[in-house]
């Protein structure tokens, strides 16, 4: 039975904790087998998990964990700072358009309005002066009373941004004069505004009506003289 019996060497400490993974426990069944069929076991270091390659191993998983969090972080970041703006440019969006309806809500209105604005200056224009004499008293007082409504009325335009167009002297301006005719000037240069047909209004810096004007032209130039008739020899 001497020459049956072989030694089983094993190298283990017994105060030290032994870890091994899927295919550290296969090769300690296998030795168990061997050692059961009296077997001699010898340790193969290669046949043994590598602790750096499951190192290696785990620090490609973490790696590749750690750039998607990253990649994740990114899109989400992204995300955010498009909404932001979105929010942001809806805001100032709709701070324009609830500005530009309360200035320009009443336009219809005030487009409307002009043309008796417009004939309550003529009948005030039209009408003598309320100081004069040989009116009587109770005409005096009817004159008074327009120009007073003629006063307020103006500063009630004002006052929601109606404002009216007297160009006389000015420019010619095509976005907010309407030329009726041209006529020679000696004292304006051309396309100076001489004559108001029409007054104009604005609604803000919108265009109710345009004013309709004459335009001041050059002077057409004088006829030449007629040469004299040459003297009969």
């Amino acid at each position: 039975m001497a020459g049956n019996k072989k030694d089983v060497a094993a190298d283990t400490a017994p105060d030290e904790d032994v870890h091994m993974d899927a295919g550290g426990d296969e090769a300690a069944q296998a030795t168990t087998e061997a050692a059961a069929a009296g077997e001699s076991v010898s340790w193969d270091a290669g046949s043994l998990p590598d602790a750096g390659d499951a190192a290696k191993s785990n620090d490609i998983v973490n790696d590749d964990a750690f750039e998607a969090l990253i990649a994740e972080r990114d899109s989400l970041k992204d995300q955010l700072l498009r909404a932001l703006a979105d929010v942001e440019n809806m805001r100032r969006r709709t701070e324009r358009e609830v500005e530009t309806a309360r200035k320009y809500s009443h336009t219809g209105f005030a487009r409307d309005l002009v043309g008796a604005i417009d004939n309550l200056a003529r009948a005030i224009d039209a009408a003598p002066a309320a100081d004069d004499e040989s009116i009587g008293e109770s005409v005096n007082a009817l004159i008074t009373g327009l120009e007073m409504s003629w006063t307020e009325i103006q500063s009630t335009m004002e006052r929601h941004g109606i404002r009216r167009i007297s160009p006389l002297g000015e420019k010619f301006d095509y976005n907010f004069h309407q030329a009726m005719f041209e006529m020679p000037h000696p004292d304006q240069p051309p396309g100076t505004v001489v004559e108001v047909v029409q007054h104009g209004y604005v609604l803000h810096d919108r265009l109710l009506r345009p004013a309709m004007v004459g335009v001041a032209k050059a002077a057409d130039p004088a006829p030449d003289a007629e040469t004299p008739a040459e003297d009969a020899s």
